[in-house]
């Protein structure tokens, strides 16, 4: 199991690979504050003990990667999630970059539809207002307008991306139906109208002192 320092390292890697602090939340799962928080303590700060962790942002960090790197595997998900989003008669499924990308291809192949995929705008933040920032949708596949579709991702943290990518397909005239992921950390029914549905779901249980 990864701690903090974990993390942090992690984090400090995937930094001086030239990765954003959005692209670094997008790799471990964490929220875009949690990724910030983990690079800021990398960068030559003494504070990477456990003892100092007491001030970051609470978050819970997702490992798939038992999944991701066995194919095998990742196309079993993609016939659970496919299994679990339902009947609805859709020809489309869009994943977000860049994790969610693999996991639509899978459950596209069991639905027999063609596969789009989105690129967030948090893939160039590194701080600021996000919203100054725009996402968008790979040129590579499918096209979206006149389409219904569902639209896949890892994680949802606290919903920004998976409504963004929502927003983004009705602006191009698509109609999303349906939503999947593999761990919702916020415990969301829909997004934007949207029915969102999770193989795993975070429920975190705390008690006042």
């Amino acid at each position: 199991m990864k701690n903090v320092d974990d993390l942090i390292e992690s984090a400090n890697e995937l930094a001086g690979q030239g990765l954003s602090n959005g692209e670094i939340a997008d790799e471990l799962n964490v929220s875009r504050e949690t990724a910030s928080w983990l690079v800021d303590r990398g960068e030559g700060s003494d504070t990477t003990t456990q003892e100092s962790s007491s001030d970051a942002l609470e978050d819970i960090h997702v490992d798939w990667s038992a999944l991701g790197r066995d194919s095998t595997r990742l196309a079993d998900v993609g016939h659970a999630m496919a299994d679990l989003l339902g009947g609805e008669d859709v020809d489309l499924v869009v994943g977000i970059e860049k994790a969610g990308t693999p996991l639509a291809t899978t459950v596209a192949l069991e639905l027999d539809a063609d596969l789009a995929a989105y690129a967030p705008r948090k893939h160039q933040w590194e701080e600021g207002d996000i919203d100054d920032l725009s996402g968008s949708f790979s040129r590579n596949f499918a096209e979206i307008r006149g389409r219904d579709c569902y639209v896949i991702d890892d994680t949802i943290t606290s919903g920004t991306t998976m409504t963004e990518t929502i927003d983004a397909i009705t602006a191009e005239g698509g109609s999303p139906v349906g939503c999947g992921v593999l761990v919702d950390k916020r415990g969301v029914e829909e997004l934007e109208g949207v029915p969102v549905k999770s193989l795993l779901q975070v429920i975190r249980v705390s008690r006042e002192e």
